[in-house]
């Protein structure tokens, strides 16, 4: 078992997924019509049929999205090692989201 997850992170490490995530030019993004038309397109589609749920864990996803390329996240790790005191505002944070959308996935009904 321990040999498939270290050829599953050997993989994950040859597609440079984390500099391909950390390179986006976010304001080229959604300055492009191929990104923005359609996400436009979802959003007005979810005010139409008033899917407030799912619309706010589509905003919850690009407020996380967002976070995760500022200066704090990237001090998290200096010369390699990791910073407690920074690290544990960002865990708090996240079981607070997590618990957010798992209350509105599964705790309350419409």
């Amino acid at each position: 078992m321990n040999d498939f997850f270290n050829r599953v992170l050997v993989w994950i490490e040859s597609t440079h997924l984390q500099q391909q995530v950390k390179d986006v030019d976010y304001a080229g993004l959604f300055t492009n019509p191929w990104f923005l038309v359609p996400f436009v397109a979802l959003v007005v589609y979810l005010l139409y049929k008033q899917a407030f749920r799912d619309l706010i864990i589509v905003f919850i996803f690009i407020v996380v999205w967002w976070v995760s390329g500022t200066d704090y996240m990237h001090t998290l790790t200096v010369g390699g090692i990791l910073q407690m005191n920074k690290l544990l505002p960002v865990i708090f944070g996240g079981v607070a989201v997590l618990a957010l959308v798992i209350y509105m996935l599964f705790g309350r009904s419409d």
